[in-house]
């Protein structure tokens, strides 16, 4: 007498190919539109744009990528002026990642609206996102679903403003 797969054979294997699926047409959906595949990427800095965004090269492909979580005083956007502690929150980003080879790391939303990666980016095994905000040179700037590090910043900006570091205690 044969047995027929119970229940949670069925359920286990529909798991599996699910997984399976999902693996092969990656985490955009397998929309075929976006050339960056996987939660972790390595990129080659190409130029920094301001405090809090970048561009890299990923295999040969040229990105804007923003970092998630924390937002900079602005310097290059159109029709706005330079902000207080701009010029000094987009120098530090470019003593931090200017020409570097960067790991960018993607939370649920892969880009904005504008067409940018999201990304936390990580340069000579610093966690950039957090040393700026850590640092007061940015301020938290929280965007659902993308929250992985919204406790640490929360964190790290409320000792930077108590400490009166960067644009805490010049702005």
């Amino acid at each position: 007498m044969r047995r027929r797969p119970g229940l949670g054979a069925i359920v286990l294997l529909a798991g599996a190919v699910a997984l399976l699926v999902a693996s092969f047409l990656g985490s955009d959906g397998g929309s075929g539109g976006d050339p960056v595949t996987g939660h972790v990427v390595t990129a080659k800095v190409e130029r920094v744009i301001d405090g809090d965004t970048i561009e890299v090269s990923i295999d040969g492909l040229d990105e804007d990528v923003r970092y998630i979580g924390m937002d900079t005083p602005e310097t290059v956007k159109p029709g706005t002026p330079v902000q207080c502690y701009g010029p000094e929150a987009s120098a530090e980003n470019h003593r931090l990642v200017e020409g570097q080879s960067v790991r960018l790391v993607f939370d649920a939303e892969r880009r904005d609206d504008y067409g940018r990666l999201l990304a936390y980016v990580h340069a000579r095994g610093r966690f950039v996102n957090a040393v700026l905000v850590r640092a007061g040179f940015a301020r938290t700037l929280t965007f659902p679903p993308n929250t992985d590090h919204a406790g640490l910043f929360r964190r790290l900006q409320n000792r930077a403003a108590e400490s009166g570091r960067g644009l805490w205690g010049s702005c």
